[in-house]
């Protein structure tokens, strides 16, 4: 036994965690990063203090920036690492809640460390706290309970040892994993206990790979060699489960084409002859016209968002089946599909080995093929066109970025229109589906700086590209500082379009005339429609980034951005690469539709044209009802 207060323990208890798969075991927890209030100062800030060197602490600049930083080095470890956040309680607490919504929705492990107010009441009010008359145990913590995955109040010090535990298994259990908060009272933190040396002791938590159910898989196997048109729809799964590898040698072996979600863009190189890119609302129009077409689809690691389903309209066949492979049972039904509720890697390899020596037919291969070669002929000329436009168009500034990256090299991007392009024009060659880095489960504004600094902390050995748009930068600049002051070596492309350029199209298709996305200034009292009448405000980000700390470059053309992103290389901390961008120059949408519902009355005849148009396309949705083949 040892003598420790609530908060030394804890700290120490988590510095002992490790995790272990595939006989390779590491660190589960890098370190913790926080702001400090009086909700958390004594008690966790004592005690990450006198444990600095059991484990690692970092401020923050905000709340929700450093749970991003978290999100970003959970997943680029493939969920096999994690942060863990502490706050005061108040505002700080509450700050954490876009991040653990991020987290929880993106299947990533983040632990949440809020301080809490006194369990005793004594002092009630204290400062920040919220005061609930009907409801004496309510506090803002409570706000983090529908996004966490785990939640758990420590009221007495005696709760700190089954609390922690808990935490651990949801944060290593793949099918359960997101956001955990354990809302910690600021005076209980400092309460001593004897805590048992084997709570202190280093612990392992094996993550095992589970198998396909025999059955389940013999029905697959049933479907797939009675279908003609097979198609497989690659989702972030497939990475985090380091199935790439076995992902390529079904496709050798059996020929079926493969397309992606945003999570699992890259999870066959795009070099393979039978890798369709990206499917659904930003997908290409080689996976798109397939997918219309497939009369089987085999979903991996997906959850299949309304932008995989293109809103439900991407798979047309009337007699279209799915087969879900997925660790997760919410998602392994979906659709009303065979659920093989299995580990990627080895469900792929469970299902290569019994098709034996199955191949798609050989119309339907040659059709993939033909549809790959083809689009990769559409994104050499969107971006690297004949004739380089001024300023340039985000395509252009997209394909820039994707000759120095590499094979090994990471874009990390989040919301606006980048994710929607990068998800079309990106080039992935990293065999292990880790080059591209898009936060699209919540496509959160400002994720893109803190989530690149979490990427290079995981990751020191590659080079990781952020590329962010100026509204989504303004959202959250901050993290820029803790990146100059751990020296985050980060190359930092930053596109100004002058407002919101991605949602702009969206209100121009619905025939409201980009009503609210221009960064300009406000004419007779209102808001300029397109095209703007106003002047574009007088924001210079590239200055706001040099104040900031980075180091600034600013790039007029793509040529100049070459030379800017070449100078960039290597560096000892942030860079931030400067340019302007054409918003109007946006890349076609190659089928994908996406449900935005239209005023069904205006007297504005364009609201009236766009109503016309969505009531036409929403007839191509369908509800996949069909019971499986096999029951």
């Amino acid at each position: 036994m040892t003598r420790l207060t609530v908060a030394q323990a804890l700290v120490r208890f988590l510095a002992a965690q490790h995790v272990e798969r595939d006989g390779r075991r590491s660190r589960f927890f890098a370190g913790c990063f926080g702001i400090f209030g009086h909700g958390n100062v004594a008690g966790i800030g004592q005690a990450l203090g006198q444990h600095h060197d059991l484990l690692p602490f970092y401020p923050a600049r905000n709340e929700q920036g450093m749970v991003h930083i978290a999100v970003g080095y959970a997943r680029q470890r493939n969920r096999l690492g994690a942060f863990a956040c502490t706050s005061s309680v108040g505002p700080g607490a509450t700050n954490m809640v876009t991040g653990a919504a991020l987290a929880t929705i993106n299947r990533l492990p983040v632990l949440l460390l809020p301080g809490d107010t006194f369990a005793t009441r004594t002092p009630h009010p204290v400062l920040q706290q919220l005061e609930v008359a009907h409801d004496a145990t309510v506090s803002v913590n409570d706000c983090l309970r529908p996004v966490s995955r785990f939640y758990e109040r420590v009221e007495r010090p005696e709760q700190l040892i089954p609390a922690a535990l808990e935490a651990m298994r949801v944060l290593t259990d793949q099918a359960e994993v997101g956001a955990v908060t354990l809302a910690l009272p600021e005076d209980v933190q400092t309460e001593a206990l004897e805590v048992p040396d084997s709570f202190l002791a280093p612990r392992v938590w094996t993550i095992y790979r589970q198998p396909p159910a025999s059955e389940a898989l013999a029905r697959a196997v049933g479907l797939l060699r009675g279908a003609r048109r097979p198609l497989l729809v690659a989702g972030g799964g497939v990475i985090y489960s380091q199935a790439t590898e076995a992902l390529r040698r079904l496709v050798d072996a059996s020929g079926i084409p493969v397309c992606e979600t945003q999570a699992g863009r890259g999870a066959l190189v795009s070099d393979h002859p039978l890798s369709l890119g990206a499917v659904g609302v930003t997908g290409s129009l080689a996976a798109n016209r397939l997918a219309a077409e497939a009369d089987l689809v085999i979903g991996v690691g997906t959850r299949w968002s309304d932008f995989t389903t293109a809103s439900k309209s991407a798979f047309q066949h009337p007699d279209v089946r799915f087969v879900n492979i997925n660790v997760t049972s919410l998602d392994a039904h979906k659709h009303s599909g065979l659920p093989l509720i299995a580990d990627a890697r080895v469900a792929l390899d469970a299902l290569r080995a019994a098709l034996g020596g199955y191949r798609v037919p050989t119309g339907w291969e040659r059709r993939a093929r033909r549809e790959v070669e083809r689009w990769a002929a559409e994104v050499r000329s969107l971006v690297s066109p004949a004739q380089p436009s001024h300023p340039p168009s985000q395509a252009e500034v997209i394909g820039a970025i994707n000759e120095v990256t590499g094979e090994t090299g990471v874009i990390v991007c989040a919301a606006g229109s980048g994710p929607g392009d990068l998800h079309k024009l990106w080039w992935a060659r990293d065999p292990a589906g880790k080059s591209y880095h898009v936060e699209y489960g919540y496509s959160c504004m400002g994720y893109e700086i803190p989530g690149g600094m979490g990427v290079k902390l995981a990751a020191p050995e590659r080079e990781v590209f952020v590329l962010i748009g100026d509204g989504s930068y303004l959202m959250l600049p901050g993290e820029l500082v803790s990146a100059v002051a751990e020296r985050v070596p980060l190359v930092i492309v930053l596109v100004d379009n002058h407002g919101y350029a991605s949602i702009g199209a969206l209100s121009r298709s619905i025939g409201s005339a980009g009503f609210g996305t221009h960064y300009r200034f406000a004419v007779n009292g209102s808001l300029p429609l397109d095209p703007p009448a106003s002047d574009v405000l007088p924001l210079d980000l590239a200055a706001n980034a040099e104040s900031l700390g980075a180091r600034v470059m600013r790039a007029r053309t793509i040529e100049e951005l070459r030379a800017s992103l070449a100078a960039a290389r290597d560096p000892d901390g942030p860079v931030v690469i400067y340019i302007e961008a054409d918003r109007y120059a946006s890349v076609p949408s190659y089928d994908g539709w996406w449900d935005v519902p239209v005023a069904e009355v205006s007297e504005q005849a364009e609201v009236g044209a766009a109503r016309a148009a969505y009531e036409q396309a929403r007839r191509a949705q369908r509800h996949y009802l069909e019971a499986p083949v096999g029951e």
